[in-house]
């Protein structure tokens, strides 16, 4: 049996009809989410992993905006893992302040590309085409603050959870919607912790030098 075709296999768990790709996504999401809360590099490796299963899932039930999506996840967290372990040789990279007009520049950027893959999820005949595009964006924008160790990277992450969560329940995916209610749980301890430990940075200098 192929990967595709493992992945895309059913069974019955309760009234719930999911595939061994649903659990495997569930599993590897939820180790991913909860090391990137406690600021471990290892949350890529997870993530990576986690990527090339919902790619599969999402490409079976046509959410096509959210497969190409995970390609893109793979590459930002290559490079992510890549910035994160370069630190790690001398000190780890810093937790990076965001300023108002970057979260404009980023809001902007956010709006154009959804309104773009809409169109092209139009043509394509993609679920739920808006939505689709929505969260795609939005997680780009999420992941690449994320790749700068920027705290504000869980607002957008938090926004994808609660869009992500209505839409993968009406499709049937009914473990994977479980998996972000989760995510906005450990989200929003990720921003608590990350938040924190910014200002242990900022605050361990100004101690060090009085």
């Amino acid at each position: 049996m192929d990967i595709v075709a493992l992945l895309t296999t059913s069974f019955q768990l309760g009234p719930a009809q999911l595939t061994v790709g649903d659990a495997l996504g569930f599993a590897t999401g939820l180790l991913c989410v909860w090391l990137t809360a406690k600021a471990s590099i290892w949350n890529f490796g997870w993530g990576i992993l986690n990527s090339m299963i919902l790619g599969v899932v999402f490409l079976d039930q046509r959410l096509f905006a959210e497969s190409a999506l995970q390609v893109m996840f793979i590459v930002l967290s290559v490079q992510g893992w890549v910035y994160w372990a370069s630190g790690r040789r001398a000190v780890a990279p810093a937790f990076r302040a965001t300023s108002l007009r970057e979260q404009a520049v980023l809001l902007f950027a956010a709006a154009v590309m959804s309104l773009l893959l809409w169109q092209v999820l139009l043509q394509l005949r993609g679920s739920a085409p808006p939505i689709d595009a929505a969260i795609t964006a939005l997680s780009l924008c999420a992941q690449w603050q994320l790749n700068r160790r920027q705290a504000s990277s869980w607002y957008w992450w938090i926004g994808v959870d609660v869009v992500s969560i209505p839409l993968y329940w009406s499709r049937g995916l009914y473990l994977i919607a479980g998996l972000y209610v989760i995510f906005l749980v450990i989200c929003v301890y990720g921003l608590y912790n990350w938040r924190r430990a910014q200002s242990q940075a900022v605050s361990g200098p100004q101690e060090a030098s009085t």
